[in-house]
C-alpha cells in the first residue's frame, strides 16, 4: 500500500460513474480503478445473500490491484454488504460506503425536521436511512424500482423519465417532507429533473460530493494522497454494452476505454 496505489469504486452499473466523477472532480491526481457488474444489476432487485456474493467477488479483484481505498458506490450493496466488503479486505484498506458521509451531514442540517428518502428495494426495505436518521429526524422512506434501470436504458429528462419521477414524488409517503435524500447512486443523474418537479421548494440531496470529502479525508488522515496520477484510470464491466460505455464518455468526457472481466 503506498501514496501512488489506486482507489477502487464499484458499482451494478452506471450509478457508480456518479461516485467516481466527483472523486476526479476533488482529487484528480488519484488513480480510479472502476467495476461496473452489469451482469448482475440492477442489485436493488437482488437478494442480500446475491448483493453479498457480487460484492465479495469484487473487492477480492480490487484487493488484487492493491487498491489502498474501496469504495462502495451502490447503496443497496452499501446498506446490506458493507461488512462483509470490510472483512475481505485488508485492515490498512479505507472502505467507504456511499450512505454515512450523507446521513452525517444530514443529522446536522435537518435535526427534528422530516426527510423523504428514495431509492431501492434492497437499500428501503433494510431501513439503513431509517435507523441511521430516526433519532435525529422524521424519515419518511419509499422503494422507487423503476428508476435505477430506466436510468440504464437512457431514459433521461424526457416525457417517460419526468412521468415516472413525479409519479413517486406525488406517492403520500413522501407528503410535507423538508428535504429529499436521493439513496441510489444513479439518482444523481436525474437530480434537476427531481428538483424541477418539486420547484426547488424540498432541498434534494445526493452522496457524491459527501463521500468524495470522506475520502480526501481519510487519505490525508492516513497519508495517503497521492502527489500525481501515478497510473491511468482503469474501467472494467462484468458485460460490456454500448450503454454503458455510452454512460462513461458523458461522465469524462472523453472515450474510455472498458474492459470486460467476468468474476463468477
Amino acid at each position: 500500500m503506498s501514496k501512488n496505489s489506486p482507489i477502487g469504486i464499484f458499482d451494478s452499473g452506471i450509478g457508480g460513474l456518479t461516485v467516481a466523477r466527483a472523486v476526479k472532480d476533488l482529487l484528480p491526481e488519484e488513480q480510479i480503478i472502476y467495476f461496473g457488474d452489469t451482469l448482475h444489476l440492477p442489485y436493488g432487485e437482488k437478494s442480500p445473500e446475491s448483493i453479498r456474493k457480487y460484492s465479495t467477488n469484487i473487492t477480492s479483484f480490487l484487493k488484487e490491484k492493491n487498491c489502498k481505498a474501496v469504495l462502495i458506490a451502490c447503496n443497496s450493496a452499501s446498506s446490506v454488504a458493507f461488512e462483509t466488503t470490510k472483512s475481505n479486505l485488508s485492515q490498512n484498506t479505507i472502505v467507504l460506503n456511499v450512505i454515512d458521509p450523507l446521513v452525517e451531514y444530514v443529522k446536522t442540517k435537518f435535526e427534528d425536521r422530516t426527510v423523504g428518502v428514495i431509492g431501492t428495494k434492497a437499500t428501503i426495505n433494510s431501513n439503513i436511512y431509517q435507523d441511521k436518521l430516526g433519532s435525529h429526524c422524521t424519515v419518511k422512506a419509499l422503494s422507487t424500482p423503476l428508476l435505477a434501470p430506466m436510468i440504464e436504458e437512457g431514459f433521461i429528462d424526457n416525457k417517460i423519465s419526468s412521468t415516472v419521477i413525479e409519479e413517486y414524488l406525488k406517492n403520500n409517503e413522501l407528503s410535507n417532507i423538508e428535504a429529499l435524500l436521493l439513496g441510489c447512486t444513479h439518482y444523481p443523474i436525474i437530480h434537476k429533473e427531481i428538483e424541477a418537479i418539486y420547484s426547488n421548494l424540498v432541498e434534494v440531496l445526493d452522496s457524491n460530493i459527501w463521500i468524495a470529502k470522506a475520502l480526501n479525508e481519510e487519505l490525508e488522515k492516513n497519508g495517503l494522497c497521492s502527489e500525481k496520477l501515478a497510473a491511468p484510470d482503469e474501467f472494467y464491466v462484468s458485460d460490456k454494452t454500448a450503454s454503458f460505455e455510452k454512460s462513461t464518455q458523458y461522465f469524462f468526457g472523453k472515450q474510455i476505454s472498458l474492459t470486460e472481466l467476468k468474476l463468477d
